[in-house]
Parts: structure tokens; C-alpha cells; sequence
């Protein structure tokens, strides 16, 4: 159980600090405590992750990075506008806020040698150049989806790609999201087909949009569709769609936690890993 002490004020937003050195690293001092920073820790998955590290006695959340404010209570933490005003010592930082703030995410991480963990989607080609070049520097952490459920459809569907495409069956992916999701089709339904796609030897392309053209299906391509409406918190389905038969995998996520507890499972793998790029499979394995 903790116990937090005084309530400070950190540019305009509330947070309280316990008695643990005001949340300066230990780890040296052989404790094993791990010291979290969440980017994005105002938003829907950092205020879930950080309500799942106040239950884990291994890792704690030192710091969190948001320029919105928090619209109900307060941070058990100090929070701070931008990672460069952060100087919270910390073993690693999770990324769940945006795109747009990468560059200034990576450069500050290379000059801390911070471990990264990106739980977001939506980068550009450009973007993912940067994260391979950081990734000589620092361990970095990339996932579309954090979820020990989605890795798991993941390696059955590759195996499922193997089998069904050489008989003949066609394959989709759908995804479904709440209405607030900017980025089509998602990050993890890329994910699943990138997967089934290399268990093919890369022969399939993929096809997000048939309404402009009137042919035949393509035997060669993975159709990817998306929904957006209500709350939808994620659904993927995959579909092998032979002659007078179908084939479904499907992953529904209820809930935000699923995402979150892969996050801090990611943290705990990736604070004092080497340089280099992991993902989920790395932890799974692990």
C-alpha cells in the first residue's frame, strides 16, 4: 500500500509526491524498482496505466508528460509539459500520447539513454526511419497493439495465412473503433497483415478501398476495412473465406486494461535492455 504525503503545484497542474525521494531512481541502490515516465499520461490509456502500476510492486510511476490537464482528480506525480522539462530520473518512458511529438521524444531519450516504449499509432514512413535510427542508441520498444491476446492472434494467423492462401482462400481483415479514432485502418490491423503477409514470403498486397474500381478481387491481396462508431474499444476479425466455406479469428478487447497491462509489461522487459528494436513478440517470448 502507498502512502503519498504533500500536495505540490507543477505549472498549473495538481500532483502529489509520496516519501520516495521525490521519485528519483533506486534501482542502483539494488532495490529493483523500476521508475516509469508516461507520455501521454492525461489521456484515456495513461490514466489506465497509471491506475494499474499503483497495484504493482515492482514499478512506479515517477513523472508523467501531457500538455492537456487532467479533467478529474489529480496525478499521484509530478507532470510536465514536454520530456526536456522533465527532471525526474526515470529507467524508461512509455509513449501513449501522439505522432506529433516523436522527434522531441527520441532526442531527449538518446541524450538520457531512456528506453522508450511506443504504445502509439499513425506514424509515417518518415517517422518510423527516425525511430530505426534512435534504435541504435537507446532499446525502443514499437507495437500496434500492446495486447497478449492480439500477439497471440497474431502467430495464429500466420500460421492460418500459410495454410488457407495455398488452398485458394481469400483473405480480409476488419476492424472496428470508437468514433474518436483519427488513424484507418488501425495500427494493429496493419500489424496482422504485415504478419500474415511475411509468413507468405511478402507476395500479397493489400487493398483498403474498392469503391473506385469495378474488377474481380485480386487472389494476391489482403482486403483491410475499417469501422469507426459509438465506444468500440477494438475488434479485429480475420477471415479465410474458401469455396462454401469461412474461416474466423477474432480478437475483442472490452476494455483499455488490455492494452495497458501489456504497456507495463513492455516497461518492465525494456528498462535496462540494450539498444536495439523489440516488440511484444520480445516480451511474450520473455
Amino acid at each position: 500500500m502507498r502512502v503519498y504525503g504533500i500536495l505540490w503545484l507543477c505549472k498549473g497542474k495538481n500532483y502529489k509526491v509520496g516519501n520516495d525521494r521525490n521519485g528519483l531512481s533506486d534501482r542502483k541502490e539494488g532495490t529493483g524498482m523500476i521508475n516509469l515516465i508516461i507520455r501521454g499520461c492525461n489521456g484515456r490509456l495513461g490514466q489506465v496505466i497509471s491506475e494499474i502500476v499503483e497495484n504493482d510492486e515492482e514499478i512506479r510511476v515517477v513523472a508523467g508528460i501531457d500538455l492537456m490537464p487532467l479533467t478529474n482528480g489529480t496525478n499521484a506525480y509530478p507532470v510536465f509539459e514536454h520530456l526536456a522539462e522533465c527532471t525526474v530520473l526515470a529507467d524508461v518512458v512509455v509513449d501513449c500520447s501522439s505522432p506529433k511529438g516523436l522527434t522531441e521524444l527520441l532526442t531527449v531519450s538518446r541524450e538520457r539513454k531512456l528506453p522508450i516504449v511506443l504504445c502509439t499509432t499513425g506514424f509515417s514512413e518518415e517517422q518510423l526511419l527516425e525511430v530505426e535510427q534512435a534504435s541504435k542508441e537507446i532499446a525502443i520498444l514499437r507495437s500496434a497493439n500492446m495486447s497478449l491476446g492480439i500477439n497471440t492472434l497474431a502467430k495464429l494467423a500466420e500460421a492460418a495465412a500459410k495454410i488457407f492462401a495455398e488452398a485458394g482462400f481469400d483473405m480480409e481483415i476488419v476492424e472496428r473503433h470508437h468514433n474518436k479514432k483519427v488513424d484507418a485502418p488501425s495500427g494493429t490491423a496493419l500489424l496482422l497483415a504485415d504478419r500474415m503477409n511475411a509468413a507468405l514470403d511478402g507476395k500479397y498486397h493489400y487493398t483498403f478501398d474498392r469503391s473506385g474500381r469495378r474488377q474481380a478481387r485480386d487472389p494476391k491481396e489482403i482486403g483491410i476495412s475499417a469501422v469507426r462508431g459509438g465506444t468500440i474499444v477494438g475488434e479485429h476479425e480475420i477471415i479465410f473465406a474458401g469455396r462454401d466455406e469461412v474461416i474466423e479469428l477474432k480478437h475483442t478487447a472490452y476494455s483499455r486494461e488490455v492494452f495497458g497491462t501489456g504497456a507495463v509489461q513492455a516497461a518492465k522487459f525494456l528498462a535496462g535492455k540494450k539498444a536495439g528494436m523489440y516488440d511484444m513478440q520480445s516480451v511474450v517470448g520473455a
